[in-house]
């Protein structure tokens, strides 16, 4: 049998299963009629009733043989099953020796020995087989090596694309943009960003984007305030070692000393005025950054697979990106939003998601709060937040995951800790 992913990954389900829980999850082609064909030599077919050919309506027979009875139907050929593995290792990996082979569950396929695939081009590995008869789980191999992750499943007579990485356990995060100079919100930071572990081996794959605020807080304690990251790569290099998140391109733009200005829609006058910033900041990554992430990394750019996600403040900008911006931000991730920001405007925002002014809604949404510390973490107006989310259409467990943490206080401990389930719930688990 193929290694479980419970023995492959430090990321243990039962630990996995612990978020959840906290997070409140219990062909046939032809001509079409009037194409014209040609003959093997190129030269124009006959045309209907010339010489050589059946007059129209008639029934073309060999010769000795009876014409085949009005409305005979033929039968079809048998139901081919195909995997297609995807992959080209990158400079960046030493892959281990063998040849690309599969293994499965039931037959034609075992777990005891691999079954060589055919090389359609280069890149490209393909297996396919009529004898499939029930639905199968899979997992390629280099020589004697198994792909990383929890077995493929594919259903009789499907097709499936997969992308598979042999070798490397861990992504890379490197400040891919050290001094990014924004004309939208006039301004120089730099721009983190996490690459997969299947990126980094794999040139075939291409990712999704999740856009992230306060990059000095994602990935490093040295740089993160109070010395306490959020674990991003930590946490999707093991949900990818499981095949519980999605992986994906996490880009960290990092804040400025004109934070506060930045990450608001408003100013607010109990913080003297300040604020109001929003709209050019997320002019920068949707019309500056982002198009250089695209232009430069193996992305997918649709807004299936686009997202944006912060906390505090970063989850303020963020609810506002997903009313804004919804053409550009399909999933939008709130982590206890300052949702009390000029008497709670963003209330009233998020209320015309999906109305006259702003037709188009993120498909999934995540909000969170903890209960607990000086503020309560804002768990009062957050919790009128989901609220309002589920007056324009978003249901719960499935377009919206609202999330109270009990004991949970406003700080990046807390964000990490609540950081699995929630992208899981906007990434989704592993594609098959």
């Amino acid at each position: 049998m193929g290694p479980s992913f419970s023995s492959l990954s430090p990321f243990s389900s039962s630990r996995f299963a612990g978020w959840v829980l906290l997070a409140g999850l219990a062909g046939v082609v032809g001509l079409d009629a009037g194409c014209s064909s040609s003959s093997s030599d190129g030269a124009p077919a006959p045309a209907t009733g010339a010489p050589g050919m059946p007059a129209p309506g008639a029934t073309a027979t060999a010769p000795g043989t009876a014409p085949t009875p009005p409305g005979t139907v033929t039968p079809p050929g048998p139901t081919v099953t195909s995997v297609r593995v995807h992959y080209t290792p990158t400079s960046a990996v030493t892959v281990p020796p063998g040849q690309m082979g599969i293994r499965g569950s039931a037959g034609p396929l075992s777990w005891d020995k691999s079954v060589p695939v055919v090389v359609t081009m280069p890149g490209l590995y393909t297996w396919s087989s009529p004898d499939v008869k029930t639905d199968l789980e899979i997992k390629p191999l280099l020589g004697d090596t198994w792909s990383r992750g929890p077995n493929y499943h594919v259903k009789a007579g499907a097709t499936v694309d997969i992308y598979p990485h042999f070798v490397a356990q861990h992504g890379t995060v490197a400040k891919q943009y050290p001094s990014f100079v924004s004309t939208k919100l006039p301004s120089t930071r730099g721009v983190w960003v996490y690459l997969p572990p299947t990126y980094v081996e794999n040139s075939e794959s291409r990712f999704g984007v999740l856009y992230m605020h306060d990059a000095q807080n994602l990935f490093d304690p040295a740089l993160a305030f109070g010395g306490n990251e959020w674990k991003v790569d930590e946490t999707l290099d093991a949900g990818a070692e499981d095949g519980s998140i999605r992986e994906t391109i996490v880009v960290g733009v990092e804040n400025t000393a004109d934070r506060m200005n930045e990450l608001t829609p408003t100013p607010d006058a109990s913080e003297g005025g300040a604020g109001g910033k929003a709209d050019q900041y997320l002019a920068m990554i949707t019309d500056e950054i982002k198009p250089a992430v695209d232009k430069d990394l193996r992305t997918v750019a649709t807004r299936e697979q686009t997202g944006i996600m912060g906390s505090s403040l970063g989850g303020l900008v963020s609810a506002y990106a997903g009313v804004r911006h919804a053409d550009v931000f399909g999933l939008v991730g709130e982590m206890s939003p300052s949702t009390w920001w000029d008497n709670t405007m963003i209330l009233g925002q998020v209320s015309t998601s999906g109305g006259p002014m702003h037709p188009a809604k993120p498909a999934r949404v995540y909000v969170d709060s903890g209960d607990s510390g000086p503020s309560s973490d804002d768990v009062t107006n957050t919790t009128e937040l989901a609220a309002r989310y589920r007056t324009v259409g978003y249901v719960d467990n499935t377009t919206l995951l609202h999330v109270v943490q009990a004991g949970g206080q406003h700080n990046e401990i807390y964000w990490a800790q609540r950081l699995p389930a929630a992208l899981h719930f906007l990434l989704g688990a592993r594609p098959d």
